[in-house]
């Protein structure tokens, strides 16, 4: 194994596929004989070989042009101008023994860095081949034998993802399709022609022009184009050989940008290729593209080169049509996977031959032995019997819910037009959600709230919007004061317009931040001619918003959770980040826990921290929170003598498999801390669950199939495919609806209490049921899924007025100051919740 250092002169870091050509330059032009057989290279640091290289000293130096004289005319340039060299400096750093991976595929040896360099070296020898023939990102690479247009200049690619993983006795390679959006290939004007393109009309090219091109739009679409590989059209209408990358788009025209000549005078980019190609112009009213050297280049002679992924964020208004390109039902995923072996095509790779490796690949899928774990039974209130939940989903009907509120005042906000949700339909409103209501046990006391019409779209212009809202909602909430006796209200409904996530973003913080008054939001569209089941839905989420408790485990089916001698804390923890290049956007970490002996009721704890950061920063202080707030609980509410508790529980999210050291070496203590700062000493479980891997399960036989043709609700895999030494397992705990489903990937990292990989599956399986805004299991346990959620709503706790916008692509500081300063702006921004909802579950 070498490590590789490839570096220009200025020392910057190139991209991967660069690095990727320039090593490949280096095998098969620059030094042949030196590599023979060819070596694997990973994009980055790391070359793996079959021989020692003969080097002295164990490092080398190589001086590596991609212009070969020997093939290739010297390119054109200003004289003096000698081809780009890039140095590759190469050193031996470590051997592989087989030996090592062998005797930790029998349980026989730890999983240490020699192990993982391993594991390592043969996914970049699986990888090589593919990387070097298609479009790749990452562990996937992409093929335009599957592909749909989208519009906007994009062209959703399939591609296959790859990985090999260690499992009892073996390495397999787990494969998988996937998808990616790539820049539409062809003549530039056509490709920004079609990314302002709406609906079917023609587009009128000379919305292009540099003078009717608004900054705004110009910026919008410099940003999507930033980065992209063009190729120029030359005099002969030829195209030329070397790609460039486009950096930005000229405010002037060709006809209209002069520029200063080095034997003085200035001429017009229109003016320069006229004399020295003469070429004129068909539309020199467009934008000129600035490549990487400064050169200014008229934009109908440009063409995107194929094959280029866009690796910026996917616009919202394309993000159904990603998923339904995306969606494949099991069999035609199934179908599509085994195509993807004739591209893949291991046994002509001449990496995978020279490294002395075999894929079993004739064979298919492999088949594993699977169970079905039994569901928890779901306890409602009064006498009525228990529920067992059957493929995933239960029917509530007849039933109240284990603790239902009662609704004493509220009040209800339409930000629609009258002409379009008026008094009948709001009245309509009042009598189908009353009635939901007392079918679930909700109790509505008032009758005749108060209705108030806010419609800013009509009322006031869009810059005065943020500011308006809170005196709206601030009115109607006094006219329900002034109705009774100046008490707040329980609850404040918004009715919305569709496309308002502004608008809903700006009542959540007002109701969660501003006046701690529980809010409940719906569409218009939603309650106009609603059914019942609509109601119902809202009502899951309205009892638990004001305390409530909709469902919980039966004692008996979840010992663990309902263990009298032992209380258990069950927390669950995510962080998420910012787009790729938000620089200067925060990310954020959650911390869900539940408060009840039944693990049903949750609150929830949101704290800014720096970006990209996984690891939570403020985990301590955060998990003393939940266990005091969880403490206090069972003291005032349960009445328990001894409400310390004697487990935790803590489920991690988004952490990937190189990062479940640091979770062990940094969030562990963490807990540990906060639990001795209590004086308390719980044993500690931590559970990492995965769902971004591309683990797929196919029922063999139809009869073991749902609905959907995926496995059943309950399915638990953890042989065969699991970890040689550690204790992991695949769970799919939901029945499928849409496409291929995922199951989860639990990965027990530390357990103090002593738990059976039995009981943890139960465990988890159980908690998959207790997600109050559904009555089906979820994919993952629930406090799992609140702290995403709660994450993802982490943009409710800045003020609209602030001007901080987490989804914008231009946002900017308003003094331009650094992405530090940037992100201190976020962080001082960030509102707590307000004292009357940490205790609710504001989130569901």
């Amino acid at each position: 194994m070498c490590r590789c250092a490839v570096m220009t002169p200025s020392e910057q870091t190139l991209p991967v596929k660069a690095t990727m050509e320039i090593m490949h330059h280096l095998q098969t032009v620059t030094a042949p004989q030196i590599f023979t057989p060819r070596a694997a290279y990973d994009g980055r640091k790391n070359l793996f070989t079959t021989r020692e290289l003969p080097f002295t000293d164990g490092t080398h130096q190589f001086d590596v042009s991609l212009h070969d004289p020997s093939t290739q005319p010297r390119p054109r340039g200003p004289p003096g101008r000698a081809p780009k060299v890039y140095k590759v400096k190469l050193a031996k750093v470590a051997e592989i023994n087989p030996e090592i991976l062998s005797r930790f595929l029998q349980g026989k040896q730890s999983h240490d860095n020699a192990v993982l360099t391993a594991i390592t070296a043969l996914n970049v020898v699986v990888r090589m081949a593919p990387t070097l023939n298609y479009p790749f990102n990452v562990r996937s690479f992409f093929t335009d034998r599957e592909k749909q247009d989208i519009g906007n200049g994009l062209v959703l690619w399939r591609g296959y993802f790859q990985s090999v993983r260690p499992a009892i006795g073996r390495m397999l390679i787990n494969i998988d399709i996937s998808t990616a959006a790539m820049y539409k290939d062809g003549s530039l004007k056509d490709v920004c022609a079609d990314f302002f393109k709406r609906g079917n009309r023609p587009f009128d090219d000379r919305l292009l022009f540099s003078r009717t091109l608004p900054p705004r739009e110009r910026l919008r679409l410099q940003r999507f184009l930033y980065g992209i590989r063009i190729t120029t059209i030359g005099p002969d209408g030829q195209l030329g050989k070397t790609p460039r990358v486009l950096k930005r788009l000229s405010e002037a025209s060709a006809r209209d940008h002069r520029f200063t000549l080095r034997e003085g005078g200035t001429m017009t980019v229109m003016e320069y290729f006229q004399k020295t190609y003469n070429r004129t112009l068909q539309w020199p009213d467009f934008p000129c593209v600035e490549v990487g050297n400064g050169a200014l280049i008229p934009m109908e002679l440009c063409r995107v080169l194929p094959g280029q992924i866009m690796r910026k964020q996917i616009p919202s208004d394309k993000v159904k049509e990603v998923v339904k390109f995306s969606t494949k039902k099991p069999g035609e995923r199934l179908s599509s996977i085994r195509n993807g072996l004739g591209v893949l095509a291991y046994g002509q790779s001449e990496y995978v031959q020279e490294f002395g490796m075999h894929v079993q690949d004739q064979q298919g899928p492999l088949s594993v032995n699977a169970r079905i774990l039994q569901p928890p039974k779901l306890q409602y209130g009064g006498q009525s019997a228990a529920i067992i939940p059957q493929d995933g989903a239960w029917n509530m009907a007849n039933r109240k819910f284990y603790k239902p509120v009662t609704i004493e005042r509220w009040c209800i906000a339409v930000f629609e037009k009258p002409a379009r949700f008026g008094q009948p339909l709001a009245n309509e409103l009042i009598k189908q959600f009353a009635m939901a209501c007392q079918d679930v046990g909700i109790i509505v006391s008032e009758k005749e709230p108060v209705i108030g019409y806010a419609d800013p779209q009509n009322n006031i212009s869009a810059h005065m919007f943020q500011f308006y809202l809170p005196q709206e909602l601030k009115a109607i909430g006094q006219r329900s004061r002034n109705k009774h006796s100046q008490r707040l209200p329980n609850l404040i409904v918004a009715i919305l317009p569709d496309n308002a996530t502004e608008l809903y973003t700006a009542i959540k913080h007002f109701g969660d931040v501003e006046v701690g008054i529980p809010t409940q939001c719906m569409k218009a569209t939603k309650c106009t001619g609603a059914n019942k089941q609509y109601y119902a839905n809202v009502c899951l989420k309205v009892n638990v918003k004001l305390g409530g408790i909709n469902t919980v485990p039966d004692p008996r089916s979840v010992a663990i959770l309902t263990d009298p001698h032992n209380p258990t804390i069950v927390m669950g923890a995510d962080v998420i980040h910012p787009a790729a290049h938000s620089e200067g956007r925060p990310s954020f970490a959650a911390l869900v826990a539940n408060v009840d002996s039944d693990t049903a009721k949750y609150i929830a704890d949101c704290r800014v921290q720096t970006s990209r950061q996984e690891m939570i920063e403020d985990l301590e202080a955060m998990a003393k929170g939940m266990l005091e707030m969880y403490m206090d609980y069972r003291v005032k509410m349960e009445k328990k003598p001894n409400p310390a508790p004697k487990r935790i529980i803590f489920y991690r999210d988004g952490v990937s498999e190189g990062q479940f050291k640091q979770v062990l070496e940094k969030e562990l203590p963490s807990i540990q801390k906060a639990c001795a700062s209590l004086n308390i000493k719980p044993g500690i479980t931590v559970i990492v669950v995965g769902k971004r891997h591309h683990v797929r399960f196919f029922p063999m036989n139809p009869s073991e199939a749902d609905k959907s043709g995926n496995c059943k609700a309950g399915t638990v895999i953890d042989r065969e495919i699991t970890h040689p030494l550690e204790l992991d397992f695949y769970l799919q705990s939901h029945a499928g609806l849409l496409g291929t489903s995922r199951p989860a990937h639990y990965n027990v990292l530390h357990d103090d209490n002593g738990f059976s990989a039995d009981a943890i599956q139960a465990l988890s399986f159980a908690l998959c049921h207790v997600y109050a805004r559904s009555t089906r299991s979820v994919s993952i346990p629930a406090p799992v899924y609140y702290a995403d959620i709660v994450c993802s709503r982490a943009k409710n706790h800045y003020a609209p007025e602030s001007n901080l916008n987490l989804d914008s692509e231009d946002q900017t500081s308003a003094t331009g100051t650094s992405a530090q300063n940037q992100f201190d702006l976020f962080k001082k921004e960030f509102k707590g919740l307000h004292a009357n909802m940490k205790r609710l579950m504001y989130f569901s």
